[in-house]
């Protein structure tokens, strides 16, 4: 990945326009249901911070990546497992369409469990 990058919209900027596309289907969906997350490039990807980090995401040659954590992986493994993926991870291949719905519901549950957790006391300003 290109550290290099600064912001989000750079970052989506250096993909081919149907990934771009794709890119921001799933950046909008995220901020929809996390409206006040905040958006920056971490570890060189988007990513939505919200009490920590909330979800992150990721253009690749074949597939999206989306990363909502071991927690948001698990809770929704029956509903991923037509996807390839890790324990913190999913690709969702750009040949099919985003399931933007199963995003939206992960990412709604990642914020319910950020939210629940202590304020992170003295925190990098990104």
């Amino acid at each position: 990945m290109d550290t290099s990058i600064e912001n989000v919209e750079s970052y989506i900027a250096t993909f081919p326009k149907e990934t771009q596309k794709l890119l921001e289907q799933i950046r909008q969906t995220i901020s929809s249901v996390a409206p006040t997350a905040t958006e920056k490039i971490g570890y060189g990807i988007p990513t939505f911070v919200l009490n920590g980090n909330l979800v992150h995401y990721a253009g690749y040659k074949n597939h999206i990546g989306f990363y909502p954590g071991a927690a948001g992986i698990e809770k929704f493994q029956e509903e991923l497992s037509v996807y390839k993926g890790g324990k913190g991870s999913v690709q969702f291949p750009l040949d099919q369409l985003l399931p933007l719905k199963l995003v939206s519901e992960i990412t709604k549950f990642r914020v319910v469990q950020n939210e629940q957790k202590p304020t992170t006391k003295g925190k990098k300003n990104s």
